[in-house]
C-alpha cells in the first residue's frame, strides 16, 4: 500500500488539535525530526491556540477544532484530545482529505480501526498511532535478545511497570470521556511493548487488586504466549518508586538471563556472553524516532514501521484482559 506523499521539497504543515501538556512536549520533537515542518496549534477557544502559536513560533492559530482540519494551510492533523474524541476528529480529518496522527489510547473501541483504516486507505492517506515505546530501544534491545536466543528459550518474562502518578481530578477520572483505567490510559504502552519483542500473545487476563475508585489504577497482566513463555506485567500509579520511577525488570531463559530498567536506562545479559549496555539514551522515550519515522513516511508514501493494524492489535488485547476481569 502506498499513501499520498508529500515529497522532500514541501514543508510538512501540521496542526496539533488540543493545547495540553502533550502538544507542548510534542513541538521540539517534531522539529527535531524534520527541519521542514510548520506547526499551528487548535484549541476550543482562539485564545489559548494563540498563545500555543506565540510560545512556541507556529504558523496559524484555529479557535475550533473544524476550522482546523479543514483548513487549506494543514496537511496533517495530530489528535491530542481526550480519548473519547479521537474517533469523530479522525473520521473528520480522512474525510477531509488529510493525513492523521492519533495519540494513543487511540479509541475507546478496537472496532474503529476497520472503519478508520479503510477509509484512509481508500484515499491514500496515512493513518497513524503515537506509540512510542514501539521505537524506544529498549524493545529493539529486547527483541534481538529474544529472536537471536541470547539467552536461550525465554521462560518467564517480568515487567515492573509500577510508578506514583496523583490524581489530577481531570478527564482521566471521568470514565465517559477516558473509557477506561490506568492500563488503558498509560499501560497500553507496555501491552504495544510485549506485543513487539518477538514472541506471539495468544491469550491475557488481568487481575486487578482492591481499589476505591471506579477505574482501576493498577492491574496484574498475565499472558501466555504461542512459544512457551509467560509473561508477568504490572502497572500501577499507587507504587512508590525510587528516583520518580526506576524500576528493574527481568526475562528468565533456559541458557541465562536478561535484567534491564524498565525505562530502558540499562540492560545487563548474562548468557552465552555476558555484557552491560546502555540503550541509546538519547531515544530512551522512543518520540523522536516515532516522529522521524512518521515524517518519512508522510513525505515518501511508504508505510511506517508502526502502521494501524499493530495499534489495532493493542487495542484487541487491552479489550481481552479488561474482560477477563469481568469474569
Amino acid at each position: 500500500m502506498s499513501y499520498n506523499a508529500i515529497g522532500d521539497d514541501a514543508p510538512i504543515r501540521l496542526v496539533f488539535l488540543g493545547c495540553g501538556d502533550v502538544t507542548k512536549k510534542h513541538v521540539g520533537r517534531a522539529r527535531y525530526a524534520d527541519k521542514n515542518i510548520k506547526l499551528s496549534f487548535a484549541s476550543r477557544t482562539l485564545e489559548k491556540a494563540e498563545g500555543y502559536k506565540q510560545k512556541h513560533n507556529g504558523e496559524h492559530a484555529f479557535g475550533s477544532y473544524d476550522e482546523a482540519i479543514n483548513s487549506d494551510q494543514i496537511d496533517v492533523v495530530m489528535i491530542n484530545t481526550p480519548p473519547n474524541s479521537h474517533y469523530e476528529l479522525a473520521k473528520q480529518t480522512l474525510e477531509a482529505g488529510k493525513h492523521v496522527i492519533v495519540e494513543k489510547p487511540p479509541f475507546l473501541s478496537s472496532d474503529r480501526f476497520d472503519e478508520l483504516g479503510a477509509l484512509a486507505d481508500s484515499k491514500g492517506l496515512q493513518f497513524m498511532v503515537a506509540e512510542n515505546y514501539f521505537y524506544k530501544p529498549l524493545r529493539y534491545r529486547i527483541e534481538e535478545v529474544i529472536k537471536e536466543k541470547l539467552i536461550g528459550d525465554p521462560l518467564f518474562i517480568q515487567i515492573n511497570a509500577t510508578k506514583t502518578q496523583k490524581s489530577k481530578n481531570d478527564w482521566r477520572e471521568n470514565k465517559s470521556i477516558s473509557g477506561f483505567g490506568a492500563l488503558f490510559e498509560g499501560g497500553i504502552h507496555w501491552i504495544s511493548f510485549i506485543n513487539n519483542i518477538g514472541l506471539e500473545i495468544k491469550e491475557a487476563k488481568g487481575f486487578i487488586p482492591k481499589q476505591e475508585t471506579e477505574l482501576e489504577r493498577s492491574i496484574q497482566v498475565t499472558a501466555e504466549t504461542k512459544e512457551g513463555a509467560v509473561i508477568n506485567l504490572i502497572y500501577s500509579w499507587e507504587v512508590s518508586t525510587i528516583a520518580k520511577g526506576l524500576r528493574l525488570s527481568k526475562i528468565y531463559g533456559r541458557e541465562g538471563s536478561t535484567t534491564f530498567e524498565s525505562n530502558g536506562v540499562m540492560l545487563y545479559l548474562r548468557g552465552k556472553k555476558s555484557r552491560l549496555s546502555f540503550p541509546k539514551l538519547s531515544h530512551i522515550a522512543g518520540y523522536k524516532p516515532m516522529f522521524k519515522d512518521f515524517f518519512v513516511s508522510l513525505r515518501t508514501g511508504k508505510q511506517p514501521a508502526f502502521n494501524y493494524h499493530m495499534a489495532k492489535k493493542d487495542l484487541v488485547l487491552i479489550e481481552q484482559i479488561y474482560a477477563s476481569t469481568k469474569k
